[in-house]
């Protein structure tokens, strides 16, 4: 991107580098329709360039979480520059809702961006600055100790991740024992964890109250700019997944109780192939994950594997576990290079294959919106974010024969990816009711959460597992799910995008061309439009009723029985 109104050779090093330029804005006159469309841009490319410079801090401070020097810029970003910013942001809503010019520019997705800015100015309070800092503080610190956990095993320090390849292995008492491991050390921060979330939901229950909501619930759901469904949609989902998805995942793990032909289906037996096969290995390295990543994406559309041919000749992609890098994955937009960066830690397994095509699917959405603009119509929602990145990991299935050489090995991993389907809407009803009930009663105690959690696991979860010695594991299951420390609410997204993922990928099977058109289509028009018409764009329902579930979840279990055979 081209700057106009910010100094190219700008370094944001406080508040007060930036500060001109709000002054600017703040300050300038707008007489005409001219003026107001010139002052947007000028607004967002400061919004860009801010963007990009936290996003930076934030990609050097997880991808090493011991560097001092990442975490002080990122936590100087945080609490020194960001609470300014956000008041900022706040002045700049009002001049630009109230210009005289809001309600009649007439641009394609100008019309939503004005609503969010709306729900903004609405739910925005001052004193809720310094608790959002305090909050990131305490997002940070559960990253870094979450980035710390590892356990000894074969005279080796293992990351839990890469500890868990493990709980693949064919013998039952080497699985045991690493299980055995990772919940001791999980158990060492059992109490610390909780501690923070309780911190967490202290001062999130008190941002929704300045607010003027009834809860913090309330006030994410709104925050989250959810236009197109309700909180009671959210409960009908749940009574959706509980009536057809929940029978189809324990009947699955039945099915895999059957074949192991063992006494008792333990926690550390789930992840095992039940024919005793050894572990999927589609790659070797990050280098040859990424290679054969390009080539699967080149399979399903020449473009696709161009976008991260560009990322890998950037350097924007850190694949590999290692000690003191955070968990979990990511894909982060960059607003100004227009380039994003891929974060993740793979350790050589199918699940890292499957989460380098859902990264992937989320940077092939950064492409494809990147020329509209505004940041806002490149910041979709994530009910069509993920609709990306999980839609991309079933389309590449019919093109993972780049990742295996045998066709049996292959057969194995479309298997796995269809269990892990059959498993997604469970997990994700149980952590996102989890959340509802965390914030309708934020006094609650330790005892009160981890009851709650036992209650959800017998209505969503595993009841094949014999958890009877190991209650304490289950009751803390829900520490290792991240988005409850730092992105709170952010999950029943994965549920409605995953259906809409099933019915893309129903639609590649039978018309691969046209359903890759709709696809990019929908992707490029970024949030222009809303979620009902960025779904039909992509040739699928914005719909998560039980009979369409229903529908949808047969199709799974039909391809899925075909594996078996």
């Amino acid at each position: 991107m081209s700057r106009i109104f910010i100094k190219p050779d700008l370094k944001i090093n406080q508040w007060t580098d930036l500060e001109p330029y709000v002054n600017a804005l703040l300050s300038a006159s707008i007489t005409s329709e001219a003026d107001f469309e010139a002052w947007l841009k000028r607004w967002n490319e400061l919004c860009v360039v801010t963007s990009e410079d936290l996003a930076w801090r934030y990609i050097h401070m997880t991808c090493d979480t011991t560097h001092e020097e990442h975490k002080k810029s990122y936590l100087d970003f945080v609490q020194y520059i960001q609470p300014s910013l956000t008041e900022a942001t706040n002045a700049l809503n009002q001049k630009m809702y109230h210009s005289g010019y809001a309600e009649t520019f007439n641009e394609a997705g100008f019309a939503l961006l004005r609503k969010q800015i709306e729900t903004e100015l609405q739910l925005f309070r001052p004193e809720n600055i310094a608790l959002q800092t305090t909050l990131q503080d305490l997002e940070q610190a559960y990253s870094t100790r979450c980035g710390a956990q590892t356990v000894q095993y074969n005279s080796k320090t293992l990351t839990l991740q890469q500890a868990s390849v493990f709980l693949k292995d064919n013998n039952s008492e080497i699985r045991k024992s690493v299980y055995e491991l990772i919940q001791k050390r999980r158990a060492e921060d059992e109490e610390f964890f909780n501690q923070t979330l309780s911190k967490m939901i202290d001062l999130r229950h008190q941002m929704a109250v300045n607010a003027g909501c009834l809860n913090y619930r309330d006030y994410k759901h709104r925050a989250l700019n959810r236009f197109d469904y309700t909180v009671t949609d959210c409960f009908t989902f749940h009574a959706a997944i509980e009536q057809v998805a929940v029978p189809l995942y324990r009947k699955k793990e039945h099915l895999r109780r059957q074949k192991m032909k063992s006494t008792a289906y333990m926690p550390w037996d789930v992840s095992v192939d039940v024919d005793g096969l050894p572990p999927l290995k589609p790659f070797k390295d990050g280098s040859a994950l990424l290679d054969k990543t390009i080539a699967c994406f080149n399979a399903i559309d020449p473009f696709f594997g161009e976008c991260l041919s560009t990322m890998k000749s950037m350097g924007r992609l850190d694949l590999e576990s290692r000690i003191g890098k955070a968990p979990g994955g990511y894909q982060y937009p960059l607003y100004e290079s227009k380039v994003p960066f891929i974060f993740m830690n793979a350790v050589g397994l199918h699940r890292d294959l499957v989460t380098m095509v859902h990264e992937g699917g989320h940077a092939l959405h950064s492409f494809l919106y990147k020329d509209l603009n505004k940041m806002a119509y490149q910041s979709p929602p994530s009910e069509i974010a993920e609709l990306a990145s999980m839609g991309m990991e079933l389309i590449s299935m019919e093109h993972w024969s780049v990742f295996f050489n045998s066709a049996t090995d292959l057969k194995r991993a479309k298997s796995q990816q269809l269990e892990g389907v059959l498993d997604t809407l469970p997990w994700i009803a149980a952590i996102d009711a989890f959340q509802h009930a965390l914030y309708e009663h934020p006094t609650h105690d330790h005892a009160f959460r981890s009851e709650l959690w036992l209650n959800l696991m017998n209505r969503f979860g595993n009841t094949e597992v014999d958890y009877s010695n190991h209650q304490n594991d289950l009751a803390r299951k829900w520490q290792a799910q991240l988005h409850i420390f730092e992105v709170p609410f952010y999950y029943i997204e994965y549920g409605i995008a995953q259906m809409g993922a099933i019915a893309l990928w129903r639609n590649y099977k039978q018309n691969p061309k046209q359903t890759i058109t709709a696809y990019k289509t929908a992707l490029s028009l970024g949030y222009t439009q809303s979620l009902p018409e960025l779904y039909k764009a992509a040739g699928i329902r914005f719909e998560f009723t039980a009979s369409y579930m229903q529908e949808l979840m047969d199709f799974v279990w039909q391809e899925y029985v075909a594996l078996q055979a």
